[in-house]
């Protein structure tokens, strides 16, 4: 009886222990304990870790929240007005332009765009701007760069810029400026911008031919893989372009008048670059290593990237040395009631650090959403809170639960889309050689995107929160008008009854025929005509449905679907290379002009044909198309504008380079203690005036977590239950064998 009574008072034990730990403490918290208390803003990133955080080369939307508020743009946008208005960042003032002719004679504003021959803009900057501390800027005693002269040896233990123990840093200056620009033309990475901006910033594609050259001189003795590449120092080669005509005021020169350059501005290919940087990373032992401008950045903005823990955990802190912006006073009229001036006036940034931790999946990120570990569930996107509101939509209960635990969800229509694109390099839905050719190709995507219901989609997979897209210009921008070509695709639509009504499938079968494939063989060979798919996400389980969803599609017709799904990094990789033959991604504006949409239709911009420095992934080369792209680019908005743009939709619907998708409807969400949260997508540094309150957030996750410790009781009891019968049955058993024993011992004593 004494063991069952140790045993009782065991597990009685152990049971006010757990119950005394769950009174003091929430018990299946993802953060580190107490982190929930703390000035910080925590959300979450999909899959896998972003790809590119060098300025030159970054460009997708999952690096957007890592590279705006690490580096400063010329210009931004002001936080809560709209339409969106440009405003200085590293700037002091937005520079206008200053236009003039062949002879170099300033020409007036209002120049007509073919009378202008180059167009200069003179840039002030702030004085007094400091780069975040850094190791590249540490210097010693005898004021020496601390790390400019490292072995292989010394970088051998270095894993994180905090392995390297000094810091410094230093005002930025115009010439930094003038790097990046000069850097655009790197041959060592490719830079989106590089294909566009070469047609504009003067001198800078003969320049990039130059610096091909100083780089082959450069690697003339080492191997193609080696990855310890002696610096190639922008400093040593200028170009007129990009000059620094004093330490604060940069000069950039743009061939022909264009009037969109000033939103490139706004845009991390334009942030500064410390030479620094560039000597600190190009060392030998750094590559190897990763550290390099695409996993540690070197800024000047309010955060600072201090943690990359790769496809897990990254950590962005208060740079020390911001010197604080104040946040807006004023904005839309509804603002002030939205309790988004409250805190007019005050320095920003808010929060002194930011933690993204990766989710593999959807489900498990709504749920610790809902727990209040996440404060947003994907700070960058506006598609994760559309499911939300469709679910308040459909379920009263769902809807009182969001309302109970005060989660926003203020919506917005921005300039976004997604498609299913076809490489028009592919010989079956490409372009095609001869005239023959081009239209069986041309009669292919047709059919494809007929049978393609992006109705259906929406409803779906979007719970009917979308709009279908009629061509690649979204509503609210300039050019998109409801009775213009914007508004209706006459290749899968017509008009009946003044309403939009898709053409039936037998049209597209009869395309398809025509195209040579009849059912979906090829009239020659009799083969069935299978086609691959490319999509931007691992297969999982929560992504099948929908590729099951484009097969069927495809197979309304007779034409199979081979998926090709991978993650966002391959995917990006084989659009570079042009490994790919029909593929699905979208865009998100970059600025609010029709000229960031079309663009990505503009033949220079072909991304395979740039070895990866365009963002037109079709490959689409329409000379027609071209031609119009060209000349609008010198427009200001007006009725000559509008008619290219018209003229260009229509040439692209007819082409079919796009089955064009949808425009999702746009939500952010966020806990009721984060405050100054406003949805977009064209502000991207919009992390530093987000404000939150821990004390709110630790009381509410505490209430909501509280634990459930009876069923842990009734397993004590039961294991009470359990065990005391058990050690009785032992001792029973033990008496009962002893007094066996015993009888033996004493028989065997009696017979002996």
């Amino acid at each position: 009886m004494r063991d069952a009574g140790i045993v009782s008072r065991f597990a009685v034990a152990a049971l006010a222990s757990l119950l005394a730990g769950g009174c003091t403490q929430v018990s299946n918290s993802p953060h580190a304990r107490g982190a929930e208390k703390t000035n910080t803003l925590f959300t979450a990133f999909l899959e896998r870790s972003p790809k590119y955080l060098d300025p030159t080369s970054s460009y997708s939307n999952d690096e957007t929240p890592y590279t705006y508020q690490v580096y400063e743009p010329l210009y931004g946008y002001h936080y809560l007005k709209r339409p969106y208005q440009l405003a200085p960042r590293a700037a002091a003032a937005i520079a206008p332009p200053h236009y003039f002719d062949k002879a170099g004679k300033e020409l007036p504003l209002d120049a007509p765009g073919e009378a202008v021959a180059q167009t200069v803009y003179d840039v002030p900057l702030q004085k007094g701007i400091l780069f975040a501390p850094h190791p590249a800027f540490a210097k010693d005693a005898a004021g020496a760069y601390a790390y400019h002269a490292l072995r292989r040896e010394d970088v051998a233990g270095k894993h994180r810029i905090s392995d390297f123990p000094l810091t410094g840093t230093r005002e930025l200056t115009a010439h930094d400026y003038v790097y990046a620009i000069r850097r655009l033309a790197t041959p060592r990475i490719k830079s989106p911008s590089f294909s566009l901006m070469s047609e504009y910033i003067v001198g800078l594609k003969d320049y990039a031919t130059r610096i091909a050259a100083a780089d082959h001189a450069l690697r003339k003795d080492l191997a193609p893989t080696d990855r310890d590449l002696p610096m190639l120092d922008f400093r040593d080669h200028a170009f007129e372009g990009a000059e620094a005509i004093d330490r604060y005021t940069l000069r950039v020169r743009i061939n022909g008048k264009y009037p969109q350059f000033k939103y490139w501005l706004a845009m991390t290919f334009f942030s500064p670059i410390p030479w620094e940087a560039e000597k600190f990373y190009s060392q030998p032992g750094m590559a190897e290593k990763n550290l390099t401008l695409n996993y540690w950045p070197v800024g000047t903005g309010p955060f600072m990237l201090t943690e990359f823990q790769e496809n897990r955990r990254h950590v962005l802190e208060r740079n020390p040395n911001f010197r604080g912006q104040p946040y807006p006073c004023e904005g839309e009229p509804k603002d002030a009631a939205q309790g988004l001036l409250e805190d007019c006036g005050k320095r920003t940034p808010f929060v002194d650090r930011i933690v993204f931790s990766i989710e593999k999946e959807a489900i498990p990120l709504k749920a610790k959403f809902f727990q209040g570990y996440y404060d947003s569930p994907l700070i960058e996107r506006l598609d994760q809170a559309t499911d939300y509101l469709v679910e308040m939509a459909d379920s009263e209960d769902k809807s009182a639960e969001y309302r109970r635990k005060g989660i926003r969800l203020p919506t917005t229509i921005e300039a976004n889309s997604w498609y299913i694109g076809f490489n028009m390099l592919d010989p079956v839905v490409g372009w095609g050689k001869a005239p023959a050719e081009r239209e069986r190709n041309r009669k292919l995507r047709q059919a494809l995107s007929i049978a393609i219901d992006w109705e259906e989609h929406i409803q779906i997979f979007e719970k009917g929160q979308g709009m279908v897209a009629q061509g690649p210009l979204p509503p609210g921008l300039f050019g998109y008008r409801d009775d213009g070509p914007a508004a209706l695709d006459p290749v899968v639509y017509r008009r009946v009854n003044g309403q939009l009504e898709r053409r039936p499938i037998e049209d597209a079968k009869r395309l398809l025929a025509e195209a040579g494939y009849p059912d979906g063989r090829d009239a020659k060979s009799g083969q069935p005509l299978v086609l691959s798919f490319d999509y931007q996400r691992a297969l999982t389980p929560e992504i099948r449905p929908k590729m099951q969803w484009y097969q069927k599609q495809f197979a309304k017709i007779g034409v199979q679907l081979e998926i090709r799904a991978t993650d966002y990094n391959r995917f990006q990789d084989k659009m570079i290379k042009g490994n790919h033959q029909i593929f699905f991604w979208g865009w998100l504006a970059d600025y609010p002009d029709a000229e960031n949409f079309l663009f990505l239709l503009y033949g220079p911009n072909a991304k395979a044909l740039t070895n990866g420095n365009g963002e037109n992934v079709s490959n689409y080369q329409s000379p027609e198309f071209d031609r119009r792209y060209e000349a609008m680019k010198y427009e200001d908005d007006g009725p000559a504008k509008a008619r290219l743009i018209d003229e260009m939709i229509a040439i692209a619907q007819e082409d079919a380079v796009w089955s064009w998708g949808y425009f999702p409807t746009s939500a952010a969400a966020f806990h009721q203690w984060v405050y100054n949260g406003k949805p977009t997508q064209i502000i991207r540094n919009h992390l530093q005036y987000l404000r939150v309150d821990p004390k709110l957030r630790a009381a509410k996750i505490a209430e909501w977590n509280r634990p459930t410790w009876w069923p842990v009781a009734l397993i004590a009891l039961a294991l009470v239950v359990s065990v005391v019968p058990a050690v009785r049955a032992y001792r029973r058993r033990e008496r009962e064998n002893a007094a066996r024993a015993l009888a033996v011992r004493g028989a065997a004593e009696g017979a002996g």
